[in-house]
């Protein structure tokens, strides 16, 4: 774990991370800030924040890459599953861990679960229509 300088870019994207409980995409992110930093930045202190445990990543299934907080309460942050919305694209951490089984003859490092539906907002809009 190194020793983050604490600068505006790296505050900035704390600062996002602590306005939401859902994941943000790196696209997002370098959007979101293209007018104070280049998205080379954006990259480089995502994957900072992601060594040091402060964030987690996982990849969507259209291959995106999304960042959300590490808690304290997923111990395993690599066990956890994540929810992604097919209607609006809200992807997030669940708090339900899943069992890694154990493979004969083979050592798993990680796993990653995604599971794939509509949220509580995409439900209820699809009822009230």
């Amino acid at each position: 774990m190194g020793t983050l300088r604490n600068t505006k870019s790296l505050q900035a994207i704390r600062d996002a991370f602590d306005e939401v409980e859902t994941a943000l995409s790196g696209v997002e992110l370098a959007k979101r800030f293209q007018s104070i930093m280049n998205k080379t930045t954006v990259y480089r202190i995502l994957d900072r924040l992601e060594r040091d445990d402060i964030l987690h990543s996982f990849t969507d299934t259209h291959g995106l890459r999304w960042y959300a907080k590490s808690l304290i309460n997923h111990v395993e942050s690599g066990r956890h599953s994540h929810f992604q919305c097919g209607d609006c694209g809200l992807s997030k951490c669940l708090p339900i861990m899943i069992p890694v089984p154990s493979v004969p003859n083979h050592r798993i490092d990680s796993a990653s679960l995604i599971l794939v539906g509509q949220c509580d907002d995409c439900r209820v809009s699809l009822t009230v229509s």
